[in-house]
C-alpha cells in the first residue's frame, strides 16, 4: 500500500524516469567497467551451474526413491 502510493505520487510528480541527485555524469558506454561486468557474467554463471547441479541431485533422489535407478 505505501509502495503504490510512493509509486502514484512519483508518477504525478514527474520524477519516476529523472535522474538521481547523486550522479554526477553518465555512465561511458564506450569503456565499460570490466570488473563488474565479469562479476555479473560470474555471478550469473555460478547460479546456473547450482540450479543445475542441485536439480541434477533431485532427479537422482526422485529415482531412487520411486525405485526407477
Amino acid at each position: 500500500m505505501i509502495f503504490n502510493r510512493f509509486l502514484i505520487r512519483a508518477v504525478l510528480d514527474g520524477k519516476a524516469g529523472s535522474r538521481s541527485v547523486f550522479t554526477s555524469s553518465k555512465p561511458d558506454t564506450a569503456n565499460p567497467n570490466w570488473l563488474r561486468v565479469g562479476l555479473a557474467f560470474g555471478t550469473s554463471a555460478l547460479l546456473w551451474g547450482l540450479l543445475f547441479k542441485q536439480h541434477s541431485t533431485d532427479v537422482h533422489e526422485y529415482k531412487v526413491r520411486n525405485g526407477l535407478e
